[in-house]
């Protein structure tokens, strides 16, 4: 299984850097931002996505300096972190969506039938955790 997943993961990165630029782990933190509405607390960030709190602060440290994100104080309490996907950002992440679905399909969906996509599926439901990465 972590063999599985080493090699899809690295082999997406590898593949939608060639093809954009962008390495996966930015894209998950751009695509979370997107799928949430354009932006999320910097904790809620990193609860969606697979990096450490200390990992996700130097990506969008560098996500900020690209111009594809921003970040400002919450405004409910100051101590918080919102993390905000720019123009610039939605752009990026828009035309990277299809080449990383192509990517998906290719390497994984393409390479199963219905029946063992159906299997995995249930399987996998049955041994995903609530969990966040501190």
């Amino acid at each position: 299984m972590l063999q599985a997943q080493a090699t899809l993961l690295r082999q997406l990165d590898t593949d939608l850097r060639a093809d954009t630029g962008l390495r996966l782990a930015d894209f998950d933190v751009l695509a979370q931002l997107a799928e949430a509405g354009g932006q999320l607390r910097m904790t809620d960030l990193a609860a969606r996505t697979l990096l450490s709190r200390s990992g996700l602060t130097r990506r969008v440290a560098r996500l900020v300096d690209e111009g594809l994100v921003r970040r400002a104080n919450a405004p409910e309490d100051g101590r918080g972190v919102v993390v905000a996907l720019t123009d610039a950002g939605v752009v990026r992440v828009t035309e990277t969506v299809p080449v990383h679905l192509r990517g998906v399909s290719k390497l994984f969906v393409e390479r199963l039938n219905d029946q063992e996509l159906a299997v995995l599926e249930t399987a996998l439901r049955k041994v995903i955790v609530n969990c966040t990465f501190g």
